[in-house]
């Protein structure tokens, strides 16, 4: 009853969002509610773990959520983002883009939490939109989770891989030779399909976009200035078509070609000295973070870490610095009145963000009150002596359930590596690679009992619908593309 009580909890809440049009932050709570009465964790202990659930996410992500998004509004103001981006359509070209953001988190980046990441890239994504395609957002979007998610569950040193080995015993060398391999694959096919998938009617723009009133009006001046900008240099904004390559009139955007005269002018709405600056130091606020944190990680991967060193790499000191020095750039080049509308501006988009991530973890918590754990437990222990593929299909399915009830990718493989780790022994796979099918599993169907759900639908600026066919799609989609890679290493391993 408790796995059926947690599948009517979870459609309740998608029903209510989509179809009835309820505020997101009612529908969660009444969700919540209804799991927790229903499954027997009692009337007070499900208010209790409402309330637990909720102040443990802010203590995790709050100020995260909060330094990186200001961080993002100066530098968005600076036409950081916008320069970034030049650079990048001259190099690899705008319809690669999508393919180098997943490429980028799916192997640099998974020392990164996955709250940092989508908050310092969500800006980069929203800004490179127009300049691919009809559907540049959710193509972005997709690109964005699956690059996230599959560095975070199969590449060393992503938080969910480290504790899958650790529980399973998995020598970090061994685990890092095959999820090298498995995850930037999945996450660049999972982008190539998702980019078929959005070439038909998937995607509605007026039901599947939710832009931030702030944001919404601050990219509306900023494509006022290309338009007016391009007009300057010779003519009306092209876009290239990502199919054919070919380019033609489209008013809103900049051309993507690789020497646009537009696109090098979208920065130009900034003020003046910061244009002037290089675009690396424009970075430095982003640049720094990554850098600290990357190294607090890799300090304590390789066990040279010492108190210092973990003060220094903390998430939450690095975007305070990165925040810091954002401000400081910005008022040096722009003056207090601008920097002062820009602080207003992001605050202004970060208490939603806040409230709706919160009670995500409020449903989550309540899930985890259930003992839904317990229940899977006794399918794998009945399965012992299985042939491999169907051990690797269990230990998958087992993930797949605990990701879909409890929200949490790296939750659902720890309880999954935890149910599975007693009996590794009995088992006729390599440790390996039961630990890779539980990666694959944990990353099925990410949807609205998870935080990050809410977090990446407000900083892309989509709708509960929109991000449904990005991130949950996204994920369900790198979680079937890594099945047969792990059937695969089970061959070699």
């Amino acid at each position: 009853m408790v796995v059926l009580h947690t599948v009517i909890a979870i459609v309740l809440a998608v029903a209510l969002i989509i179809w009835l049009k309820v505020d997101p932050v009612i529908s969660l709570l009444l969700a919540s509610l209804y799991l927790g009465i229903a499954s027997g964790v009692g009337f007070v202990g499900t208010i209790e773990a409402i309330a637990v659930g909720f102040g443990e996410i802010m203590a995790e992500v709050g100020l995260l959520i909060g330094f990186g998004v200001l961080i993002g509004a100066f530098l968005h103001s600076a036409g950081a983002f916008h320069r970034l981006l030049d650079v990048f359509v001259r190099v690899i070209g705008a319809t690669r883009l999508p393919y180098a953001l997943s490429l980028l988190h799916s192997t640099i980046l998974p020392s990164i939490y996955v709250d940092v990441q989508v908050v310092l890239a969500s800006p980069v994504a929203r800004s490179a939109a127009p300049y691919i395609e009809r559907n540049g957002l959710p193509l972005m979007a997709s690109a964005l989770g699956a690059g996230i998610f599959a560095g975070y569950v199969f590449v060393i040193p992503g938080l969910a891989a480290i504790s899958i080995a650790g529980l399973l015993g998995v020598p970090l060398g061994r685990w890092l030779l095959f999820g090298i391999v498995i995850g930037p694959v999945t996450a660049i096919v999972t982008s190539i399909i998702m980019r078929l998938l959005l070439r038909g009617r998937l995607w509605k723009p007026e039901s599947d976009e939710d832009v931030d009133e702030a944001m919404a009006e601050q990219e509306a001046h900023e494509m006022a200035v290309v338009r007016a900008e391009a007009g300057a240099v010779g003519g009306e904004p092209r876009t290239a078509d990502a199919e054919t390559g070919t380019t033609g009139a489209k008013p809103g955007t900049a051309d993507v070609g690789a020497t646009g005269a537009e696109v090098r002018h979208a920065h130009l709405g900034a003020p003046e000295a910061a244009r002037s600056l290089p675009l690396i130091v424009l970075l430095l606020p982003i640049l720094v973070p990554l850098v600290m944190i990357a190294f607090g990680a890799f300090a304590e991967l390789f066990d040279f870490s010492n108190s210092f060193i973990e003060f220094l790499g903390n998430a939450n000191l690095a975007l305070f610095v990165g925040l810091l020095g954002a401000y400081l750039i910005f008022r040096a080049t722009a003056g207090l009145e601008s920097t002062r509308e820009t602080m207003d501006e992001g605050f202004h988009t970060t208490g939603e963000i806040l409230l709706i991530t919160g009670v995500g973890g409020s449903l989550g918590a309540v899930i985890g009150e259930t003992n839904l754990d317990e229940v899977l437990g006794g399918l794998f222990s009945a399965d012992v002596g299985a042939p491999v593929i169907a051990t690797i299909l269990l230990a998958w399915f087992i993930a797949a359930v605990l990701h879909l009830a409890i929200g949490s990718v790296s939750v659902a493989a720890i309880t999954a590596a935890g149910i599975i780790a007693p009996i590794l022994g009995s088992l006729n796979v390599a440790p390996v690679v039961v630990g890779l099918a539980i990666a694959s599993g944990a990353l099925f169907a990410l949807q609205v009992n998870s935080n990050f759900f809410w977090m990446f639908k407000a900083l892309l600026g989509l709708s509960t619908k929109g991000s449904l066919k990005t991130l949950t799609v996204a994920t369900s989609v790198a979680s079937v593309v890594s099945l047969p890679m792990v059937i695969v290493a089970s061959l070699i391993a």
